[in-house]
């Protein structure tokens, strides 16, 4: 028998603007100890080994940052707090509750699309 793989996988954005630039960042003074806020909360809940936290680069949702996607399931939180992080780890990851009220809205975040049917939008 082999190694199980993670229920779950959490991409959190460690996107930092330089200051002075447009683009909102995921990342700064107030928000810089998320990710470990996360990964601290998997440890002491004994689930890190079924759920991988991940850091990532830009995940191209500035404006409703701080941000992190939740697979499987294309879950896209935003606007969060340790709190809400926090909440989310027990209600969708423990509970298998999505967490509505912290999800993206669907003007930011709609279904996914294929390449191919991309492709076909494009006229290719």
């Amino acid at each position: 028998m082999g190694i199980p793989q993670p229920a779950f996988y959490i991409f959190k954005c460690e996107q930092a603007s330089p200051p002075g630039m447009p683009k909102p960042s995921c990342v700064n003074p107030q928000t810089q100890d998320l990710f470990q806020h996360l990964a601290q909360t998997l440890m002491q809940k004994g689930i890190i080994g079924t759920v991988q936290p991940i850091r990532t680069g830009c995940l191209n949702r500035c404006n409703a940052g701080p941000v992190m996607l939740v697979e499987p399931g294309h879950v896209m939180y935003c606007n969060l707090t340790k709190e809400k992080i926090s909440e989310i780890i027990d209600r969708h990851i423990i509970g298998g509750e999505v967490v509505k009220e912290y999800v993206i809205p669907a003007e930011l975040w709609d279904a996914p699309i294929t390449p191919d049917a991309m492709m076909k939008q494009m006229g290719r």
